[in-house]
Protein backbone atom coordinates (compact mmCIF):
# COMPACT_ATOMS: atom_id res chain seq x y z
CA UNK A 1 0.00 0.00 0.00
CA UNK A 2 1.32 3.44 -0.90
CA UNK A 3 0.33 6.92 0.15
CA UNK A 4 0.96 10.39 -1.17
CA UNK A 5 1.27 11.97 2.26
CA UNK A 6 4.57 13.61 3.09
CA UNK A 7 6.78 11.96 5.71
CA UNK A 8 6.41 13.35 9.21
CA UNK A 9 9.41 15.42 10.27
CA UNK A 10 11.20 14.04 13.33
CA UNK A 11 11.56 16.41 16.26
CA UNK A 12 15.08 17.39 17.17
CA UNK A 13 16.26 15.26 20.08
CA UNK A 14 17.47 16.98 23.22
CA UNK A 15 18.61 15.62 26.58
CA UNK A 16 20.58 16.97 29.54
CA UNK A 17 22.72 13.82 29.37
CA UNK A 18 24.44 14.69 26.11
CA UNK A 19 25.78 17.75 24.36
CA UNK A 20 23.68 18.61 21.34
CA UNK A 21 25.82 18.76 18.16
CA UNK A 22 26.25 22.31 16.95
CA UNK A 23 27.50 21.53 13.45
CA UNK A 24 26.26 18.51 11.48
CA UNK A 25 28.63 17.97 8.58
CA UNK A 26 30.14 15.12 6.62
CA UNK A 27 33.44 14.91 4.81
CA UNK A 28 34.09 13.65 1.31
CA UNK A 29 33.85 9.88 1.07
CA UNK A 30 32.67 6.98 -1.06
CA UNK A 31 29.93 8.86 -2.88
CA UNK A 32 32.53 11.33 -4.20
CA UNK A 33 34.75 8.49 -5.47
CA UNK A 34 34.57 7.97 -9.22
CA UNK A 35 34.39 4.22 -9.88
CA UNK A 36 34.20 4.76 -13.63
CA UNK A 37 37.60 6.44 -13.54
CA UNK A 38 38.97 3.44 -11.67
CA UNK A 39 37.60 1.04 -14.29
CA UNK A 40 39.07 3.17 -17.07
CA UNK A 41 42.49 3.22 -15.43
CA UNK A 42 42.50 -0.52 -14.70
CA UNK A 43 41.68 -1.22 -18.35
CA UNK A 44 43.56 1.68 -19.93
CA UNK A 45 46.98 1.62 -18.25
CA UNK A 46 47.75 -2.01 -19.20
CA UNK A 47 46.47 -1.30 -22.72
CA UNK A 48 48.83 1.65 -23.10
CA UNK A 49 51.72 -0.52 -21.92
CA UNK A 50 50.70 -3.22 -24.38
CA UNK A 51 50.68 -0.73 -27.26
CA UNK A 52 53.93 0.93 -26.24
CA UNK A 53 55.83 -2.33 -25.76
CA UNK A 54 54.16 -4.31 -28.55
CA UNK A 55 52.86 -7.02 -26.22
CA UNK A 56 50.35 -9.74 -26.98
CA UNK A 57 46.68 -9.72 -26.00
CA UNK A 58 47.30 -12.45 -23.44
CA UNK A 59 50.03 -10.35 -21.81
CA UNK A 60 47.56 -7.46 -21.61
CA UNK A 61 45.19 -9.52 -19.45
CA UNK A 62 48.09 -10.61 -17.23
CA UNK A 63 49.14 -6.97 -16.80
CA UNK A 64 45.57 -5.94 -16.05
CA UNK A 65 45.32 -8.55 -13.31
CA UNK A 66 48.68 -7.61 -11.80
CA UNK A 67 48.14 -3.86 -11.92
CA UNK A 68 44.49 -3.71 -10.82
CA UNK A 69 45.24 -3.66 -7.09
CA UNK A 70 48.13 -1.12 -7.25
CA UNK A 71 46.08 1.15 -9.52
CA UNK A 72 43.07 0.90 -7.20
CA UNK A 73 45.22 1.70 -4.17
CA UNK A 74 46.80 4.68 -5.92
CA UNK A 75 43.42 6.12 -6.90
CA UNK A 76 42.26 5.85 -3.28
CA UNK A 77 45.35 7.71 -2.06
CA UNK A 78 44.96 10.48 -4.63
CA UNK A 79 41.21 10.68 -3.97
CA UNK A 80 41.80 11.08 -0.23
CA UNK A 81 43.99 14.13 -0.86
CA UNK A 82 41.85 15.94 -3.44
CA UNK A 83 38.28 14.99 -2.45
CA UNK A 84 36.02 17.93 -1.77
CA UNK A 85 33.51 18.20 1.06
CA UNK A 86 29.93 17.57 -0.16
CA UNK A 87 28.10 20.81 -0.88
CA UNK A 88 24.66 19.63 0.31
CA UNK A 89 25.41 20.40 3.95
CA UNK A 90 23.34 22.05 6.65
CA UNK A 91 25.26 24.91 8.22
CA UNK A 92 28.53 26.51 7.25
CA UNK A 93 31.95 25.95 8.73
CA UNK A 94 33.20 28.67 11.08
CA UNK A 95 36.23 29.23 8.80
CA UNK A 96 38.47 29.94 11.74
CA UNK A 97 42.28 29.63 11.61
CA UNK A 98 43.84 26.47 13.00
CA UNK A 99 45.16 28.52 15.93
CA UNK A 100 41.56 28.88 17.19
CA UNK A 101 41.50 25.15 17.88
CA UNK A 102 45.02 24.22 18.91
CA UNK A 103 48.42 25.51 19.93
CA UNK A 104 51.22 23.91 17.93
CA UNK A 105 54.33 23.82 20.10
CA UNK A 106 56.78 22.34 17.60
CA UNK A 107 58.28 25.12 15.43
CA UNK A 108 58.66 23.03 12.27
CA UNK A 109 55.12 21.69 12.54
CA UNK A 110 53.79 25.20 13.19
CA UNK A 111 55.53 26.43 10.05
CA UNK A 112 53.64 23.79 8.03
CA UNK A 113 50.18 24.31 9.53
CA UNK A 114 48.99 27.78 10.38
CA UNK A 115 46.13 30.06 9.44
CA UNK A 116 43.89 28.25 6.96
CA UNK A 117 46.35 25.38 6.38
CA UNK A 118 44.59 22.24 7.60
CA UNK A 119 46.48 19.41 9.26
CA UNK A 120 46.00 15.73 8.30
CA UNK A 121 44.13 13.99 11.10
CA UNK A 122 46.67 11.17 11.37
CA UNK A 123 49.49 13.65 11.81
CA UNK A 124 47.44 15.64 14.32
CA UNK A 125 46.80 12.80 16.74
CA UNK A 126 50.32 11.39 16.44
CA UNK A 127 51.84 14.78 17.22
CA UNK A 128 49.29 15.39 19.97
CA UNK A 129 50.35 12.16 21.67
CA UNK A 130 53.98 13.24 21.26
CA UNK A 131 53.20 16.45 23.16
CA UNK A 132 53.71 18.76 20.18
CA UNK A 133 50.09 20.05 20.16
CA UNK A 134 47.83 21.45 22.88
CA UNK A 135 44.07 21.90 22.55
CA UNK A 136 42.81 25.42 23.15
CA UNK A 137 39.21 24.59 24.04
CA UNK A 138 36.69 21.82 24.67
CA UNK A 139 37.64 18.63 22.82
CA UNK A 140 34.05 17.72 21.89
CA UNK A 141 33.34 21.11 20.35
CA UNK A 142 36.69 21.03 18.58
CA UNK A 143 36.02 17.67 16.94
CA UNK A 144 32.49 18.65 15.92
CA UNK A 145 34.23 21.36 13.87
CA UNK A 146 37.02 19.05 12.66
CA UNK A 147 36.45 19.81 9.00
CA UNK A 148 37.38 23.40 9.77
CA UNK A 149 40.94 22.51 10.79
CA UNK A 150 41.66 18.96 9.57
CA UNK A 151 41.81 16.91 6.39
CA UNK A 152 41.61 13.12 6.18
CA UNK A 153 44.05 11.86 3.54
CA UNK A 154 45.87 8.53 3.38
CA UNK A 155 49.26 9.68 4.65
CA UNK A 156 52.61 7.92 4.31
CA UNK A 157 52.31 6.55 7.84
CA UNK A 158 48.84 5.15 7.12
CA UNK A 159 50.07 3.51 3.91
CA UNK A 160 53.13 2.12 5.70
CA UNK A 161 50.95 0.65 8.47
CA UNK A 162 48.61 -0.92 5.91
CA UNK A 163 51.40 -2.47 3.83
CA UNK A 164 53.90 -3.48 6.50
CA UNK A 165 51.67 -4.34 9.46
CA UNK A 166 48.01 -4.79 8.60
CA UNK A 167 48.45 -7.00 5.51
CA UNK A 168 51.19 -9.23 7.03
CA UNK A 169 49.11 -9.72 10.19
CA UNK A 170 46.09 -10.57 8.07
CA UNK A 171 48.04 -13.15 6.05
CA UNK A 172 50.04 -14.66 8.92
CA UNK A 173 47.74 -14.69 11.91
CA UNK A 174 48.24 -16.83 15.01
CA UNK A 175 46.80 -17.37 18.48
CA UNK A 176 50.10 -16.21 19.96
CA UNK A 177 49.82 -12.96 18.02
CA UNK A 178 46.34 -12.34 19.45
CA UNK A 179 47.54 -13.10 22.95
CA UNK A 180 50.54 -10.78 22.68
CA UNK A 181 48.53 -7.89 21.27
CA UNK A 182 45.65 -8.18 23.73
CA UNK A 183 47.84 -8.52 26.81
CA UNK A 184 50.18 -5.74 25.79
CA UNK A 185 47.17 -3.50 25.35
CA UNK A 186 44.83 -4.45 28.19
CA UNK A 187 47.23 -5.54 30.93
CA UNK A 188 48.78 -2.11 31.32
CA UNK A 189 46.56 -1.35 34.30
CA UNK A 190 42.86 -1.22 35.07
CA UNK A 191 43.24 2.24 36.60
CA UNK A 192 44.16 3.58 33.16
CA UNK A 193 40.91 2.31 31.63
CA UNK A 194 38.77 3.17 34.64
CA UNK A 195 39.78 6.82 34.18
CA UNK A 196 37.64 7.07 31.03
CA UNK A 197 35.40 3.98 31.08
CA UNK A 198 34.05 4.61 34.55
CA UNK A 199 32.92 2.07 37.13
CA UNK A 200 31.28 -0.29 34.62
CA UNK A 201 34.51 -0.78 32.63
CA UNK A 202 32.67 -1.26 29.34
CA UNK A 203 33.24 0.23 25.89
CA UNK A 204 31.00 1.45 23.04
CA UNK A 205 28.01 3.59 23.90
CA UNK A 206 25.38 4.52 26.43
CA UNK A 207 21.63 4.73 25.94
CA UNK A 208 19.46 7.52 27.31
CA UNK A 209 16.63 6.14 29.41
CA UNK A 210 15.13 9.40 30.68
CA UNK A 211 15.43 12.41 28.40
CA UNK A 212 14.14 14.77 31.09
CA UNK A 213 17.14 14.52 33.42
CA UNK A 214 20.89 14.19 33.30
CA UNK A 215 21.79 10.54 33.72
CA UNK A 216 25.20 9.39 34.95
CA UNK A 217 27.66 7.50 32.77
CA UNK A 218 26.88 4.35 34.75
CA UNK A 219 23.14 4.77 34.20
CA UNK A 220 23.64 5.25 30.47
CA UNK A 221 25.78 2.11 30.28
CA UNK A 222 23.32 0.10 32.37
CA UNK A 223 20.58 1.18 29.96
CA UNK A 224 22.65 -0.21 27.11
CA UNK A 225 23.39 -3.49 28.89
CA UNK A 226 19.71 -3.89 29.72
CA UNK A 227 18.76 -3.19 26.11
CA UNK A 228 21.17 -5.88 24.85
CA UNK A 229 19.77 -8.44 27.29
CA UNK A 230 16.19 -7.61 26.34
CA UNK A 231 16.89 -7.77 22.61
CA UNK A 232 18.31 -11.29 22.84
CA UNK A 233 15.49 -12.23 25.24
CA UNK A 234 17.65 -13.43 28.10
CA UNK A 235 15.78 -15.43 30.72
CA UNK A 236 16.69 -17.12 33.99
CA UNK A 237 18.59 -20.33 33.35
CA UNK A 238 19.76 -19.36 29.85
CA UNK A 239 23.36 -20.23 28.98
CA UNK A 240 25.21 -17.12 27.82
CA UNK A 241 28.70 -17.08 26.26
CA UNK A 242 30.42 -13.71 25.72
CA UNK A 243 33.49 -14.05 23.48
CA UNK A 244 35.90 -11.15 23.86
CA UNK A 245 34.11 -10.08 27.01
CA UNK A 246 36.58 -7.41 28.10
CA UNK A 247 36.18 -6.89 31.84
CA UNK A 248 33.14 -9.19 31.90
CA UNK A 249 30.60 -6.45 32.51
CA UNK A 250 27.86 -7.83 30.24
CA UNK A 251 28.28 -11.37 31.59
CA UNK A 252 28.08 -10.16 35.20
CA UNK A 253 25.14 -7.86 34.45
CA UNK A 254 23.16 -10.60 32.71
CA UNK A 255 23.80 -13.11 35.49
CA UNK A 256 22.86 -10.63 38.21
CA UNK A 257 19.76 -9.11 36.62
CA UNK A 258 18.45 -11.91 34.40
CA UNK A 259 19.58 -15.07 36.18
CA UNK A 260 21.62 -16.39 33.26
CA UNK A 261 24.55 -18.79 33.47
CA UNK A 262 27.03 -16.43 31.84
CA UNK A 263 30.64 -17.15 30.87
CA UNK A 264 33.00 -14.50 29.55
CA UNK A 265 36.16 -15.26 27.55
CA UNK A 266 39.11 -12.88 27.24
CA UNK A 267 42.87 -13.17 26.69
CA UNK A 268 43.61 -10.31 29.09
CA UNK A 269 44.91 -11.43 32.50
CA UNK A 270 43.82 -8.20 34.20
CA UNK A 271 40.41 -8.40 32.61
CA UNK A 272 39.98 -11.98 33.80
CA UNK A 273 40.85 -11.08 37.37
CA UNK A 274 38.63 -8.00 37.31
CA UNK A 275 35.69 -9.87 35.80
CA UNK A 276 35.89 -12.70 38.32
CA UNK A 277 36.10 -10.24 41.20
CA UNK A 278 33.10 -8.31 39.90
CA UNK A 279 31.05 -11.47 39.38
CA UNK A 280 31.76 -12.47 42.98
CA UNK A 281 30.89 -9.00 44.27
CA UNK A 282 27.62 -8.96 42.33
CA UNK A 283 26.70 -12.41 43.57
Amino acid sequence: MTTDSAPTARAAFSSPSIAKPTLLREGGGAREYNSYLLYALVAGVPYLLKRALGLSLGTYFVLAALLALPIGALTLVVHSWIVRTPTDQIGALPNQPIEAYMTILDKELKAKYHGSRKIPMEEFFERYFDGDIDLTGDALEMFEKRYDWAIFPITLNVARFFLLQWIPELLWHSKKQDETQVRDHYDRGDDFYAAFLGDRMVYTSGLIGDATRRETLEELQDNKLRDVCERVQMRAGDRHLDLGCGWGTLAAFAAKNYGTHSVGVTLGRNQTAFGNARAAAWG
